[in-house]
């Protein structure tokens, strides 16, 4: 008699869009570096349909990746969450552990690590473009870098809101502006983007901002969005967002493997090595 065959661990990004997702590749790479015979998928998802098929799920599901409009949806779905998706109101992983429902924010982390490896770990004044949850993410990372003060851009007067509560929270000064306002910024040494790629925002940025600071977009497909570009042509600095979803996936792999972001990997410098090569 042939005996019924296990089913192999199964984790997915969710989102929409999510056809151009690069999480598939960064997480299958990790796991085959790892050993680890895990299949990672990329499903279309919308809040909708967010509880139903997580209710749907059976044990053979360890984790869940979640992007736009994703983040915000899935907390009330959750048995805890870390204390930075707490913050941030924001959690963009989920871990099936002990019949629970375990979520997180790897985002901030991911920021950072980018930011750092760019030879930003310092900012003081800083500028958000967006009002969404990777806006809450970015808002907690230069707070964690530092800053003293951030300006949120978004296009509808009151957008912020959420985001003005949060600097509270965070001990930093948040104020409100139209996206017409970046033409006139001058002395943030950091501005991150969280609009989606492609997105043409009408207004080039200030030509002082563009070549005295740092842009983080945490956009990646299509590359390079039209702010990108501009900052670029000015020969400012850019940071592309495949850097801040590359070091959020490795503290993804992290939860995923020891149910702990903060516990290394085994090799972890070869495996960000291998999922660094598949972007």
């Amino acid at each position: 008699m042939t005996r019924p065959t296990a089913s192999p661990t199964q984790l997915a990004v969710l989102g929409s869009p999510i056809a151009h997702s690069k999480s598939p590749a960064l997480h299958r790479a990790a796991y085959r570096v790892l050993g680890f015979d895990w299949e990672y998928s990329a499903i279309e998802m919308r809040g909708e349909g967010l509880r139903a098929f997580i209710d749907g799920l059976d044990g053979s599901w360890r984790g869940l990746s979640l992007t736009m409009p994703l983040k915000q949806d899935v907390l009330p779905l959750l048995d805890d969450v870390d204390e930075t998706a707490v913050l941030t109101g924001a959690a963009n992983t989920v871990l099936f552990e002990d019949g629970r429902r375990h979520g997180f924010n790897t985002d901030v982390a991911g920021i950072v690590r980018a930011l750092g490896e760019a030879g930003v770990s310092t900012v003081d004044r800083g500028v958000v473009i967006g009002g969404g949850a990777t806006a809450a993410s970015s808002l907690a990372a230069m707070a964690e870098l530092g800053a003293t003060h951030a300006q949120v851009l978004v296009r509808r007067p009151g957008a912020a809101s959420d985001l003005l509560e949060l600097g509270g929270r965070l001990g930093l000064r948040v104020d409100e502006g139209r996206i017409e306002e970046l033409a006139h910024v001058r002395d943030a040494e950091l501005v991150v983007s969280t609009v989606p790629g492609g997105t043409d925002l009408g207004i080039a940025a200030s030509d002082g901002v563009m070549q005295g600071g740092v842009l983080l977009d945490v956009a990646y497909d299509p590359w390079p969005s039209p702010l990108a570009a501009s900052w670029i042509a000015a020969g400012g600095t850019v940071v592309p967002g495949l850097g801040m979803l590359l070091h959020q996936a490795l503290i993804q792999v992290r939860i995923f493997v020891h149910g702990d972001p903060l516990v290394p990997l085994r090799d972890e410098d070869a495996v960000l090595s291998v999922m660094r090569e598949t972007l």
